[in-house]
């Protein structure tokens, strides 16, 4: 049986009876994705009441990055909120299909999150915006030439990335600067000719996730949180060569901080 026999929003609604099942925890309010760097937030956001193995989790993979980690969390606020972590993302480079990489989000919908944080590590496009620096995403332009949604489904993408959660974050932080996030296709890195290309059409930011996942949340009915951890200068831009190394290295370094961050704006939420 191939990806495309199976009923994409089925398929999550399995997985969310199954992650219902192994936690006792019948609906989540928030879902958090945490991309490079963030891993250490899901531990100041309350008390971690389980912990899954998302490749038992119908539909899920194991992450095939390094960096990532292949679990689901529930997690227990001071306030008695539900919030789902979901440390298990499939990228659209793994050549697992767009059904795949979104498959985490519906979940999150089909165990009832009305919110979804997403995170990640990327490439900036402005100088000033050194390795470390948190950015709110104010928007996205999708690169990859697909889509999550199949068919005749219209769904309009005008404040995808939620304008009242982005004001809580700079309630939160007041210092926090906003752009545009390009989702290229990766894995590798882009050129410093796109690069150019990226910052003529809008871009501030790139990266090879997130604009897919957003996209598909909104479809569910799910209001977007997004923000970006700059972990080093785009190509053209940066004076040494880009490397996974590079990134990981900026998102430890930068990992309290965003954390703790991170964790106070979802608290708001």
């Amino acid at each position: 049986m191939t990806t495309f026999d199976i009923d994409p929003i089925a398929l999550a609604s399995e997985a969310a009876a199954a992650i219902a099942q192994a936690t006792g925890v019948a609906q989540h309010d928030t879902a958090v994705v945490l991309g490079s760097g963030w891993g250490q937030a899901a531990e100041l956001i309350g008390e971690t009441t389980h912990t899954l193995d998302a490749a038992q989790i119908p539909g899920f993979h194991a992450p095939a990055v390094p960096g990532h980690k292949g679990h689901i969390a529930s997690i227990l606020t001071p306030t008695g909120k539900r919030v789902l972590v979901l440390g298990a993302r499939t990228h659209f480079y793994e050549g697992r299909g767009v059904r795949s990489v979104v498959h985490p989000i519906r979940t999150a919908a089909a165990a009832g999150c009305s919110q979804l944080v997403l995170t990640n590590g990327c490439g900036g496009l402005n100088p000033a915006w050194t390795p470390g620096t948190p950015v709110l995403i104010s928007d996205h332009i999708n690169l990859t030439a697909t889509s999550p949604l199949e068919g005749a489904t219209f769904v309009d993408l005008t404040d995808l990335y939620s304008s009242r959660l982005r004001a809580i974050a700079r309630e939160v932080d007041p210092s926090l600067n906003e752009g545009v996030y390009a989702q290229f296709t990766g894995p590798h890195y882009e050129t410093p000719a796109e690069v150019r290309y990226a910052k003529v059409i809008g871009a501030d930011l790139v990266g090879m996730s997130t604009a897919l996942e957003a996209i598909a949340a909104r479809h569910a009915g799910m209001e977007v949180f997004g923000i970006s951890l700059v972990t080093n200068l785009a190509a053209g831009i940066s004076e040494v060569p880009l490397s996974h190394e590079e990134v990981i290295e900026a998102g430890q370094a930068a990992g309290p901080h965003i954390s703790r961050l991170l964790a106070e704006i979802i608290a708001r939420f």
